[in-house]
């Protein structure tokens, strides 16, 4: 069976910043290499940018929206469009492609999860091209993705990728902005993003976001699934097979060498946070060796949730440890933190199980005081 390999291509690449045209010419580079890749083998995703800076040029619109429902109505216009483009050019290959949306909280229930996991599975073993895109026009602010380079990290972990590719206008990540300081200098290979000392500073394009900042995000989630990540040029799509054979082009992170489980994984990279749990020095202790968080442990509660919201778990010095999967509600919780779990009866009424999180419902972070940056921080994205 051939490679799982996941592309993700920016508006940058696909929309021109100063006439607002879609780049033709990028465009079918990415189409042929993604078809010749197909030949070898290679199953491929594209998660593709570009609704809105299409929706835009069709709309005659001059700058971006800056409110979310013309946003979305652009997005609405751009999508049909996009992917119009999209099948007019792998039409010309006969490569079949699908078309598939989602939205951050189609990951939110289990069984949607693996249903998603389970249509993109099979699509790839069809020898279709599924093209994601984050389905602006329903999205919330509040629940989304927030850009497509963590979209992609969700994608190549739901499909078992072997590699995640970040196309982007730059041809590597550098130690500092190279368009603003000549001393920057490019990473190659970046083994341990812990480690990883960068200026990440500055945004996209004027049509997309992020930047840098979010395509590390990316690269960290990706790692974890056991995803080798790499960002290189959009304009040389044809170097993908290259890289993967050991050529040193763009930056390669190298995948975790014990990747979290399906299950964990997407409690800790799949859910949207809703809040967060703080625990004293005792049940930091206790989960570090594998035990459930009880409420005992629980010194403060942040947020308003449900029951089985995806929480973080934080030590009183503010530190994450983890994610969970809650079993009582925040109101509930502030109701019996710091209790034994025999008093939960006569303070609730009920008792749903004696522990919040179950400890097979926790994702705990590696035992590292430097986490690199959660992808709740990454904010808007246009695409």
């Amino acid at each position: 069976m051939g490679r799982k390999v996941v592309l993700k291509v920016g508006s940058s690449s696909i929309i021109d910043d100063a006439t607002g045209q879609i780049k033709l010419a990028n465009l079918s580079r990415i189409v042929e290499a993604v078809c010749e890749m197909k030949r070898a083998g290679d199953h491929v995703v594209l998660v593709s940018s570009g609704a809105v800076g299409t929706g835009m040029m069709r709309l005659g619109m001059k700058t971006k929206p800056k409110i979310r429902s013309h946003k979305q109505a652009a997005a609405a216009v751009g999508q049909g469009r996009l992917m119009r483009v999209y099948d007019d050019l792998f039409s010309q290959m006969n490569q079949p492609i699908a078309q598939v949306l989602l939205t951050r909280a189609d990951f939110g229930q289990r069984a949607h999860y693996l249903n998603e996991c389970a249509t993109l599975k099979e699509l790839l073993a069809m020898g279709v091209v599924p093209i994601v895109n984050e389905n602006d026009t329903v999205s919330t602010t509040e629940v989304r993705f927030g850009d497509n380079d963590t979209l992609s990290a969700l994608i190549a972990g739901m499909v078992d990728a072997q590699w995640l590719f970040l196309l982007t206008d730059v041809d590597a990540l550098y130690t500092s902005n190279p368009r603003t300081d000549p001393d920057a200098k490019p990473i190659r290979v970046v083994n341990d993003l812990s480690e990883l000392h960068v200026n990440v500073d500055g945004a996209g394009s004027s049509l997309g976001t992020g930047g840098m900042a979010t395509k590390l995000t990316a690269a960290d989630l990706a790692t974890s699934a056991g995803c080798a990540t790499v960002i290189c040029r959009s304009d040389m799509p044809e170097d993908i097979p290259k890289i993967i054979n050991g050529a040193e082009i763009g930056t390669v992170f190298v995948a975790k060498d014990k990747p979290l489980g399906d299950r964990k994984w997407w409690i800790k990279h799949g859910l949207h946070c809703y809040g967060r749990v703080v625990v004293d020095d005792g049940a930091v202790d206790a989960i570090h060796k594998r035990s459930s968080l009880f409420a005992a442990g629980i010194v403060a509660v942040e947020g308003s949730f449900s029951p089985d919201s995806c929480v973080a778990i934080v030590s009183e010095e503010g530190q994450e440890l983890g994610r969970g999967l809650v079993k009582y509600s925040s109101a509930e919780i502030e109701r019996v933190r710091g209790k034994h779990s025999s008093e939960i009866v006569s303070l609730l009424g009920y008792m749903e199980t004696d522990c919040v999180i179950h400890r097979h419902n926790m994702a705990l972070d590696e035992a590292t005081p430097s986490r690199p940056i959660s992808p709740e921080l990454v904010v808007e994205d246009a695409k």
